[in-house]
């Protein structure tokens, strides 16, 4: 229970995460961590955390490394082994440490998700962790001459298996092993794992959790990327990254190339790292986010007609206030539309009043075969970011049929006086139009 000075903020706090739990629950997650986080005093607090997801109705996939573990054995043991472009050669006496080295690993990981002790986080938790062949693997082979032995590649990610058990409320516990057909045991890259799990179960989420990532004030990257812009700025600074950032980064990108909406390259070592990228509006680490199949841009003299015809059937039924051609065409550079194979299949307009630091969202519309996809959410977010960009902190909209969508999305009902002054003094009032309001600030999901 907070203490009394700090109720109003954890209040505050609570119902500003409320819309993110919603959009987490019942989705799937795989979070990824190497062996050197399981052996931080630290980590309790990170097996908290994901206790707490479990609870929110997320769907865990957790996959963990053990380099540091195996590197440290083969110190201690006095036992060299070879490694080539990053790829460590693991023999029968290697594969003995590895094994041993992930089993270990394993086992701290289900003891810690098993606790219960009362007065603690994890308190009543009563989570079910399963961990199964779940991994098919294949020999790394032969390269440049030399025989990786039980070093292996991933085949196949039994999803079917993985689905069933979340469906059941288990979280999944993935080691960097893997199974051959024939029995035999190969050492994995946990990178690779979790790759390839997350789009063999097509997940919503994947999150890397590392103790090197680029501060998120720092000004070489942003905290969120588009899978094109992941991409180019790998490419771009390759040489000034870290070995450790660049896995991170491919990572994210071969997840969002392969079906996954959203990767999160997180800092473990801020308390609370999972939670404040996960619940918090602008997170704390690097968001990468898949490209969108439709096409989002500025609206053009030739967009026009499309857009004419695009609208028309929410004008006849009233909820768009009619604009004629002429008017389109002097008013087309307020607007931006959403366009798939050529059709527009969405737009919007953004009318700022600039002496007023207010801005009209306008003419809002989605073709019928595509509405509830989040394309106006979509159209929406992308104008409340244009309007912060030029010094607009409060939009406005008028509405007399779809008000509850707006209030869904965070605007709120006000009244005429609400308008800048050369609004108001247009406004209809027989359409007798609703206004809304809303304050402007960034939020990711």
């Amino acid at each position: 229970m907070p203490e009394v000075d700090n109720q109003e903020q954890f209040v505050k706090w609570f119902r500003y995460s409320s819309p993110y739990i919603n959009a987490h629950r019942g989705k799937t997650f795989i979070i990824l961590f190497d062996g050197e986080a399981v052996a931080d005093n630290k980590f309790a607090e990170i097996v908290h955390d994901i206790a707490l997801l479990n609870s929110l109705g997320i769907r865990l996939i957790l996959v963990h490394g053990a380099r540091y573990q195996i590197d440290q054995r083969l110190h201690s043991d006095k036992i060299e082994t070879q490694i080539l472009n990053g790829v460590r050669v693991t023999d029968e006496q290697t594969l003995q440490i590895v094994k041993q080295s992930v089993g270990c690993v394993r086992m701290q990981i289900e003891a810690m998700l098993s606790m219960g002790v009362a007065n603690s986080p994890m308190a009543g938790a009563k989570i079910r962790v399963v961990s199964s062949n779940f991994v098919t693997a294949k020999p790394y082979g032969v390269h440049d001459g030399v025989d990786f032995h039980f070093t292996g590649e991933v085949r196949r990610i039994d999803a079917k298996a993985i689905e069933h058990q979340l469906d059941e409320g288990a979280i999944v516990l993935l080691s960097s092993t893997g199974y051959s057909p024939t029995g035999e045991i190969f050492s994995l890259t946990a990178e690779e794992v979790a790759t390839r799990t997350a789009i063999a179960v097509s997940a919503d989420k994947f999150v890397y959790l590392s103790n090197e990532w680029l501060a998120s004030d720092n000004k070489q990257v942003s905290n969120q990327l588009s899978l094109s812009q992941a991409k180019s700025f790998l490419q771009e600074n390759q040489s000034g990254l870290t070995q450790e950032i660049q896995t991170q980064l491919q990572c994210a990108i071969d997840v969002c190339s392969r079906g996954v909406r959203r990767a999160h390259l997180v800092n473990r070592d801020i308390p609370g790292a999972l939670l404040l990228e996960l619940f918090s509006r602008n997170g704390i680490g690097c968001m990468v986010s898949s490209d969108s199949y439709d096409i989002i841009r500025q609206a053009n003299i030739d967009d026009v007609g499309g857009i004419l015809e695009l609208i028309e059937p929410l004008e006849q039924q009233g909820i768009l206030v009619r604009r004629s051609r002429e008017l389109l065409e002097m008013e087309i550079d307020h607007f931006i539309l959403m366009e798939r194979d050529g059709m527009i299949i969405a737009c919007a307009g953004l009318y700022p009043f600039p002496d007023d630091a207010m801005a009209e969202l306008a003419c809002l519309a989605v073709h019928k075969d595509y509405q509830r996809s989040q394309r106006g959410e979509t159209l929406l977010a992308l104008l409340e970011k244009q309007a912060l960009q030029q010094n607009i902190d409060k939009l406005f909209v008028l509405s007399s049929k779809t008000t509850h969508w707006f209030l869904e999305k965070g605007f709120e009902l006000s009244d005429i006086n609400a308008l800048p002054i050369q609004k108001k003094s247009l406004y209809n009032y027989q359409r007798r139009s609703k206004v809304f309001t809303k304050h402007l600030s960034e939020k990711r999901i």
